[in-house]
């Protein structure tokens, strides 16, 4: 499997994650401020390029009865200004729970307040990305 990176989209940082060479584990890599202008999208595009991804999966947040809001729609169009600024294929996954999930991880591993706001968004985007890894690795797909 190629290089995948992963995207968690927020209202004020993106979390940015990226899976090994073989395609079995994410990890978070960086923490892209989030402008809502092209500025962000450009620079995921330069962190897909020196990573060496060939494959863009961004987390589309959905209410909890599966419907979208205001959060889903900036996150469909950071993923349509990623696919036309980088050429790669860009994703939607479901990131229902992702952020909560890594929260209680970081809460566990009794990691202070201010050192699990600086990670989360990376950890919430290693989520989206490990749900992702192990879906495409699934052999009912």
């Amino acid at each position: 499997m190629p290089r995948v990176m992963g995207v968690d989209p927020g209202t004020r940082r993106i979390g940015v994650a990226v899976s090994d060479e073989l395609g079995m584990l994410a990890r978070g890599v960086a923490t892209v401020a989030a402008t809502g202008d092209d500025a962000e999208a450009e620079e995921l595009g330069d962190l897909a390029r020196s990573l060496d991804v060939e494959r863009i999966v961004v987390g589309l947040p959905r209410h909890m009865n599966g419907s979208e809001g205001e959060r889903a729609m900036a996150a469909r169009q950071l993923a349509e200004n990623l696919a036309s600024r980088t050429g790669l294929p860009v994703i939607l996954w479901d990131e229902r729970l992702t952020t909560k999930g890594a929260e209680r991880m970081l809460i566990a591993a009794d990691l202070s307040r201010a050192r699990r706001r600086r990670i989360i968004d990376q950890q919430a985007a290693q989520w989206i990305l490990q749900s992702y890894l192990d879906q495409w690795r699934s052999p009912a797909r």
